[in-house]
């Protein structure tokens, strides 16, 4: 980039020069842009260990039985981290699946349905989730 080029990109304003990035600070989004790229990429970090923890556990209780099973989810830890791991997973895809509502659908109406649907859906799965597994461990 040349110097000249530089310039044209540097505005006044109010007596101080600011960049159109500078200007535009403030304006537009609703601010959670932030909070939901955090979100996602935190319930990201905290899945990677929930699903080695899974992925182990599966394979050690590929040969149970039923009862087996049962008494292995009875355990607290492996209760609370089953809990943990539903939990995380459904809201890391209610999170990226918001991403894909918003970016891809333009119908203001229907985007605003689809997210609700979408939510209410994941949330009932969640509940459903934590439900089976407190039923089976106590």
């Amino acid at each position: 980039m040349a110097y000249g080029d530089l310039g044209s990109l540097i505005k006044s304003h109010k007596g101080g020069l600011k960049v159109p990035l500078t200007q535009a600070r403030g304006l537009g989004a609703a601010h959670q842009g932030v909070h939901h790229w955090i979100a996602q990429r935190m319930t990201a970090i905290v899945s990677i260990p929930l699903l080695f923890w899974l992925a182990w556990s599966i394979i050690g209780l590929v040969h149970a039985d039923h009862a087996t099973f049962v008494a292995w989810l009875a355990k607290p830890c492996n209760a609370i981290l089953m809990i943990l791991t539903c939990v995380t997973f459904i809201w890391h895809a209610a999170l990226g699946c918001q991403v894909v509502v918003e970016d891809y659908l333009h119908s203001e109406w229907f985007k605003i349905a689809k997210l609700i649907a979408m939510k209410v859906v994941l949330f009932v799965l969640a509940v459903a989730c934590v439900f089976a597994v407190l039923k089976v461990a106590l």
